[in-house]
């Protein structure tokens, strides 16, 4: 299992933000909002000076490249707990123990 983020944020951006929260997963850049489309999780003009952002999500894609859970938001605050995203891929039977 990989954890990984998406952002429209550049490579460098990402690079500082992982740093600074100290974050022990990729942080990936989809500039061009690509995958971030892809999961229709595109928010347009929503970001500073109406840039395109993505709104708040977190999917488990199992090995297949199926999508097995989605939580989404349009609160930028709100994520989920690590808690349920644990309890949807127990729930798929996908978590290695």
């Amino acid at each position: 299992m990989k954890i990984v983020a998406i952002s429209v944020d550049s490579v460098d951006i990402n690079r500082g933000h992982s740093q600074k929260m100290g974050y022990t997963f990729p942080l990936l850049s989809d500039t061009d909002a690509k995958v971030i489309r892809r999961y229709d999780v595109l928010h347009p003009h929503a970001g500073p000076k109406n840039t395109d952002i993505a709104r708040p999500a977190e999917f488990y894609v199992d090995s297949n490249g199926t999508v097995q859970w989605v939580n989404l938001t349009e609160n930028i605050a709100v994520r989920a707990r690590p808690e349920q995203a644990l309890a949807a891929i127990d729930a798929a039977g996908q978590r290695p123990r």
